[in-house]
Parts: C-alpha cells; structure tokens; sequence
C-alpha cells in the first residue's frame, strides 16, 4: 500500500504502473519493472504483495519478488523497506488463513523499525503496516490506533495521498467500534474522495462499502450499489469484500 499515486516528472513507466496497479493488474503492472536495481525490485515486491492482500493469491511470486529485493537491497533503509514488506506478506498469508506467520511478520516489522529512521519517508508505511498488525492479530485497538495516528501525520509529512486515505479509513474504523458516528463518517468520507481524486479503482469499493456503514438509507443502498459495480467491473477484487456485497434478497451482509 506504499505510493502515492502520483508520478513525479509525469514519468511514464511510473504512470504506467500505477493505471495498472489502480486497476487490480498487479502482475502486469510489476512486469514493466526491471528486477536488477533495488528501487525496482522493491517496487515489484510491493506490487506482488499487494496483490496477495487483496486477491488471496500469488504467493509464490510475491515471495519469489521479495527475495529478489532482499538480495538487492544494500542501505539500511533498502534492507528495512524490504523488511517492511516481508512483513506485510507475513502478515497477509496469517490474515487470510493460508498459513501463521504471526511471528515472522512480528520480527520483519521489528527489523524495519530498526532500520528507517523516524521521519524517513518509509516510516509512515510502516507505522500503518504495524497498526494493522495491531488491529487485525494481535487485537489491540489502543496500539493500533497510536501506530495509525503517527503513520497518519508521516503521511501528511510525506505527501502521501494514498496512504492517508488507509490512515482515514482504518482510524475511522477505530471510531466507528467506539461508537463515534460523526468521526468515522468523516474518516471514511475523506479516504473515499482520495481514492477517487487519485484514480485508485481497486481501494474505491471497500471506501464505498465503509461509508455506507455510517449512513443512512437511501444512501447506504446508493453507496452498496456503486460498490457492487466495481467489485463487478474489477473480477471480484478485493476478495474478502464479497461476504459485505451479498445483494438484500440474497441474504444479509456480514462484516
């Protein structure tokens, strides 16, 4: 979930991958990467992983990926970026029951920690990415909203768009739990229109399907039917959010 969904100098491989990348066409997006630098064979890992994330597949490529980067990488934060994502596939594979790797994304996340300085750009990701650990595994809401809190201001920092629009949605998430309807009504707004000003497709249904948990009908069935359609439009991408879309007539939707 690194990038910010910009291309800096209007680059065209950069603007490229991420049309790609906004699309759910991760392995096509990675292709255009060459696999022999350490920016690129990050950015390909990256990709890969995320990818796993939202489609419950791929594994073997993002691993195969992942260890092209490690081998690569020769500066710390290099090394803690590719910490970072070994960790996130960790923590992926372990979400979505493949196989326990709670341990190992525990000790990756803790390796990049030890390996980006505060205040370096890859501190926000992975601020986030251990607030997700946090929330998802180890369920401790109070840790992770601290952790989505400073990866929030690193983002903000940093000019990160897409990340903040994680940062809004996962803290609104938080307040949602807590009750706070006005304050995750406006964290799920704000993520919502990012995702949509940057054009990223993929993240644009679950914005949609969060926003709709806060809202009042008719515009929580508007908002569920624009989400359906680019579930739809996407192949069924992001996976875990067909359970959520389950038409009325075909049964209630779960969380």
């Amino acid at each position: 979930m690194s990038g910010n969904g910009t291309t800096a100098g209007d680059d065209p491989l950069q603007t490229a991958v991420w049309r790609l990348r906004s699309r759910a066409c991760w392995a096509d997006a990675a292709a255009l990467l060459p696999a022999d630098t350490p920016d690129a064979a990050l950015q390909r890992a990256m990709l890969l992983v995320e990818r796993c994330l939202y489609t419950e597949g791929g594994w073997a490529d993002a691993e195969d990926a992942l260890r092209t980067a490690e081998a690569l990488a020769h500066t710390d934060e290099e090394r803690g970026a590719a910490a970072c994502e070994r960790g996130q596939l960790a923590y992926a594979a372990t979400l979505h029951g493949v196989r326990d790797r709670v341990d190992e994304a525990r000790a990756a996340l803790g390796r990049a920690a030890a390996l980006i300085p505060p205040g370096a750009a890859g501190r926000a990701l992975l601020d986030f990415r251990r607030g997700l650990l946090a929330e998802n595994l180890s369920r401790s809401p109070q840790a992770a909203r601290a952790a989505y809190r400073r990866a929030h201001a690193g983002a903000t920092a940093h000019a990160d768009p897409l990340l903040l629009s994680f940062t809004w949605r996962h803290l609104a998430g938080l307040a949602l739990r807590d009750g706070e309807l006005a304050e995750a009504r406006h964290g799920f707004a704000e993520s919502l229109r990012i995702r949509e000003e940057l054009g990223y497709l993929v993240g644009t249904a679950p914005a949609l399907v969060s926003l709709a948990d806060t809202e009042d009908e008719p515009a929580a069935s508007r908002l569920r039917d624009e989400a359906r359609r680019l579930f739809r439009l996407l192949g069924g991408v992001p996976t875990w959010l067909a359970a959520q879309l389950v038409p009325p007539a075909a049964g209630p939707a779960t969380a």
